[in-house]
């Protein structure tokens, strides 16, 4: 049995997914207002001035913070089922079932949101890695609960969870530099589909999203 890593946003999909869950969970009272305040940020992201996890947090934070998790949950499972579908990578759809052909195991290790990634997952019969939103009371605090599984981080949840010294081939899959820490701890290594022959050959990427 391998081991296979597969980054979400941008390399299972064809496109970063936080945004648009933010704005079909988000209360349509607060659209106006969270985009008036994270304006400045928003802009200082394009300019490559403002790291993506600053600007993930403090949507979070403005958008989500009082939202009841069950309600939040009902989000994630509709958009799980409804708006997931339509961006998955076929490429990344035949390279999970060719490891899972092959028995190995297959885990999700994203930054993006447990309340949409946990029902697609379980969908799909992988397991999963991901950025938390922490809860309190039953309602959405707008923190997350620990760090973001960006960056070290990914690799770092990653080595707590596994044993990789056991698997006799580690795959990983990423798209951003917040996946290079992940790609790094695999035998075979895949950005953006191509193989990344490793740290001394860092790909050119965009900022992280």
């Amino acid at each position: 049995m391998n081991l296979a890593l597969f980054d979400f946003d941008g390399t299972i999909t064809t496109r970063a997914m936080f945004a648009d869950f933010l704005h079909a969970a988000v209360p349509p009272r607060r659209r106006l207002p969270a985009r008036i305040v994270l304006a400045p940020l928003v802009a200082g992201y394009k300019l490559g001035l403002v790291p993506g996890n600053l600007i993930r947090a403090s949507a979070v934070r403005v958008g989500l913070a009082g939202l009841p998790e069950a309600v939040a949950v009902e989000h994630g499972r509709r958009f799980a089922s409804a708006v997931l579908p339509g961006v998955l990578r076929e490429i990344a759809l035949e390279r999970i079932a060719w490891h899972r052909a092959q028995g190995d195991r297959v885990m999700v290790v994203s930054g993006a949101l447990d309340v949409y990634l946990s029902p697609w997952c379980r969908q799909h019969g992988l397991e999963l890695i991901c950025s938390e939103l922490e809860v309190e009371g039953g309602v959405l605090t707008g923190r997350y609960r620990g760090a973001q599984c960006v960056g070290p981080e990914k690799a770092r949840r990653v080595a707590e969870a596994c044993d990789l010294s056991a698997y006799p081939e580690v795959y990983a899959y990423g798209d951003t530099r917040e996946d290079f820490d992940l790609l790094r701890l695999a035998h075979h290594r895949y950005f953006r589909w191509q193989a990344w022959p490793g740290p001394a050959a860092e790909p050119a990427a965009e900022r992280a999203g």
